[in-house]
């Protein structure tokens, strides 16, 4: 079995012999942009995810503008097939390629391995910044089928009553909480060292399936095989015939695994709903599956589960 889309994907080699490539661009995303600084790719140029993919006036994501402006900075342009890649197994790369692929940007990989088999291979690192030529970009068809709003996800479950925390979702429909089974749980509500990611309620929202993102991962921050992938979702009941929404807490992890399902192997219709559990887990009137609500403590943890960075 073979993955749908094995093009999406950039092996290091490739990288390394296409970097410099005139219709290539190779963008480094972290966690701490200060990691670009340290060493990258040679070649690369550093996108910070969040001064340049978020709009922090409306909590969004760029709009269509501000998206060309960046294009336009990095020497993106219609033509150029960017490779993303970052620390903690691409979680961030992820993410921005879904930014960009929502913004309608077609010619996009991801580098297996990251930063993390880049490193483990011992491939060079450069600390200079490249010169790029602007490209005069400019957004020619967004993809808004790829994002999932609050409103989506209550109309995807079948908008129950609040207090109900069982909910049976239509049979077409698959909801995937992509985050730890101790945050799914509501065992960990607040995420030590990550302020922007807090929620007054843990739990999940009802009628999810808890197959964390990292189960699709191998320890080197690698993809499994498309086998192993297709048992691992298919044996949860989330198919391709369905319509598929998935969320962690802010939309990074769950990009991983919109990745997975989507780009990889060739799922039509996935969702990200970016919003997730900061959202989620903050608003009045949306119901919260919580089993932890009778008497357990509430933790204080980091992500945990994840193939290092």
């Amino acid at each position: 079995m073979r993955y749908a889309n094995p093009d999406v994907l950039a092996e290091t080699e490739w990288v390394a012999e296409h970097a410099s490539d005139s219709d290539v661009r190779v963008v480094e995303v972290d966690e701490s942009p200060r990691i670009y600084d340290a060493g990258h790719v040679p070649g690369a140029v550093k996108l910070d995810w969040q001064a340049d993919l978020n709009d922090a006036r409306v909590r969004d994501v760029v709009d269509t503008g501000a998206f060309a402006r960046l294009a336009d900075r990095l020497g993106i342009g219609h033509d150029t097939t960017v490779v993303f890649y970052g620390d903690q197994a691409n979680w961030w790369a992820a993410h921005a390629y879904w930014v960009f692929r929502l913004l309608g940007h077609e010619r996009l990989m991801l580098m297996n391995g990251g930063r993390k088999k880049w490193l483990a291979e011992k491939r060079p690192l450069d600390r200079a910044v490249p010169r790029v030529d602007r490209s005069g970009y400019e957004v020619r068809q967004p993809r808004p089928e790829l994002r999932a709003f609050r409103n989506d996800v209550l109309q995807h479950i079948g908008n129950p009553d609040p207090r109900q925390l069982v909910v049976r979702l239509p049979p077409a429909h698959a909801l995937v909480d992509v985050r730890t089974p101790a945050e799914f749980s509501g065992q960990l509500v607040h995420m030590a060292g990550y302020p922007q990611e807090g929620a007054l309620r843990g739990g999940h929202i009802p009628g999810a399936v808890n197959i964390p993102w990292g189960r699709a991962m191998l320890p080197d921050a690698t993809f499994r095989s498309a086998e192993e992938i297709h048992r691992l979702y298919e044996g949860a009941g989330i198919t391709a015939d369905k319509d598929v929404i998935v969320y962690c807490r802010i939309g990074e992890r769950s990009a991983l695994t919109w990745f997975v399902l989507h780009e990889l192997m060739g799922y039509r219709r996935v969702r990200n709903y970016d919003g997730s559990w900061v959202e989620w887990g903050n608003a009045i009137g949306v119901p919260v599956a919580n089993p932890a609500l009778a008497g357990a403590d509430v933790a204080h943890g980091a992500f945990g589960s994840a193939p290092a960075a």
